[in-house]
């Protein structure tokens, strides 16, 4: 009996690119991997173009592919992980981007690395074909996720993961309301390998996460596998206390005798101190803020999306090699 690799594909008005996304890996699987029952899931985020239709055009005329369609915009974070809680299969694919920024060509590499032993085989954007003051703040940014979080997660890991069922099972337990997928599967652990890969620019249309969106989706990798903010925040306040002990003991000691001269007593300095002190307060405030938001959005238990319709979830359509999922 042939083994099924799902493949999760988040999408939002994507009508200019889906049907190449789902072509060229249905050319892929027919060409190195013919030995595998490849199941394709799509998310749609409540495009407002024809993505949908153009997903129902597909699903109807190919039973593999799984369509979830919320019932509006989520996020495309909430969403991605709904998707990947719906997933199936022997070995999944956490993430294919719809225009195919990560190459689907790796994933016969991915399924030969699996079938070696490996249960989470991850994507290292080596290279990056976008301009370079982003790619120089994504390099940045990798580098102190990977460096402030306690997971071992090497820098300029993304979404783009084969990971075994096993792992799929593990990750599933996870109840993040604002989940940050792809340290996920370093969380839960098991055997892992990279495959470095240059991550291509966009065929179609342009990103739809802009600016506001990629900070916040950093500050939430940042908080969420991270306690260096926190901690951050209480060494510096430390430091900043003591170095105003220091200075208020120099001073006092320099009033108190004759060699000290005219101490300063401008208001240039307690201005400038004050707002110095003032921004320090409010930065880290910002932090614990962003914890405390975290907290309360877990809190509230809000469903992660609500789906409006599935398309090709019958129950009984999948058979793995080792069970049957119903």
């Amino acid at each position: 009996m042939k083994k099924t690799i799902c493949i999760v594909t988040p999408c939002y008005n994507e009508e200019a690119g889906i049907r190449d996304c789902y072509n060229t890996v249905q050319e892929i699987a027919r060409r190195d991997l013919p030995n595998y029952q490849i199941q394709h899931l799509f998310c749609d985020n409540a495009s407002s173009d024809r993505t949908v239709d153009i997903l129902r055009e597909i699903a109807a005329k190919d039973h593999n592919v799984r369509v979830i369609l919320n019932a509006r915009n989520f996020g495309p974070m909430r969403s991605h992980f709904n998707g990947v809680k719906s997933a199936e299969g022997d070995a999944i694919l956490l993430f294919l981007p719809a225009d195919l920024q990560d190459p689907p060509d790796l994933l016969p590499e991915f399924v030969k690395l699996w079938e070696q032993g490996y249960e989470v085989v991850f994507g290292i954007r080596a290279k990056r074909e976008e301009g370079i003051v982003m790619r120089t703040v994504r390099k940045v940014y990798y580098r102190l996720i990977s460096g402030a979080t306690y997971l071992d997660m090497p820098p300029d890991v993304g979404d783009f993961q084969l990971v075994d069922r096993r792992v799929l099972k593990a990750i599933k337990e996870f109840d993040d309301s604002y989940p940050f997928v792809r340290a996920m599967a370093f969380e839960v652990g098991f055997r892992s390998v990279g495959v470095p890969y240059t991550s291509r620019a966009r065929k179609h249309g342009v990103s739809k996460n802009r600016l506001l969106h990629l900070i916040d989706q950093g500050l939430n990798g940042l908080i969420s596998f991270s306690n260096v903010p926190i901690r951050m925040a209480l060494a510096f306040g430390l430091i900043l206390s003591l170095i105003s002990i220091g200075f208020a003991i120099v001073n006092a000691l320099l009033f108190l005798t004759p060699f000290g001269g005219d101490v300063p007593r401008g208001t240039t300095l307690i201005i400038t101190a004050l707002f110095f002190f003032a921004g320090v307060q409010l930065f880290f405030m910002g932090f614990i803020g962003e914890y405390v938001l975290s907290i309360f959005n877990q809190v509230r238990t809000r469903p992660l999306v609500v789906e409006r319709e599935r398309i090709n979830f019958d129950g009984s359509d999948y058979v793995g090699s080792r069970e049957k999922q119903t």
